[in-house]
């Protein structure tokens, strides 16, 4: 069961977002501050339970979720991450090199939607290892 980083500050964003991964089988942790994000996070990677996936709200109270992305990527570098945001468009994100294949989602947004951007991450960051795979052939 893949196992997803929900961070967001609003709790009914969260809620709405584990619900719908729950139905789809994924597991769900979540963190309502990049502090607390960081915390889970590290606690994962010294576990067995590492994360197959971040959901990260840009605008975290108090901090720029773009951030805490860049955080977490330089611990887990082929984590697959969409990037959620209400307020702006996300296109800055992909002018980023480390923050390129980072998918962008706006909110509100349908739970299709979600799976779609979970996908297209999840896509992402698979292509470059199956590339270095087939090259090896």
């Amino acid at each position: 069961m893949p196992r997803v980083l929900v961070v967001d500050d609003q709790a009914d964003v969260r809620t709405i977002i584990s619900i719908v991964l729950r139905i789809q089988h994924f597991e769900i942790v979540e963190a309502e501050s990049a502090a607390s994000a960081l915390k889970l996070f590290e606690q994962a990677n010294f576990g067995e339970a590492s994360f197959d996936l971040a959901i990260v709200d840009i605008f975290l109270q108090g901090t720029n979720g773009s951030d805490l992305i860049t955080t977490l990527r330089s611990r887990m570098p082929g984590l697959p991450v969409v990037a959620i945001s209400g307020m702006t468009a996300l296109d800055f994100l992909s002018e980023t090199p480390e923050l390129s294949d980072v998918v962008c989602l706006q909110k509100p947004f349908r739970p299709s939607d979600l799976m779609r951007a979970i996908e297209a991450a999840r896509g992402s960051r698979a292509q470059p290892a199956d590339a270095v795979a087939a090259a090896a052939r």
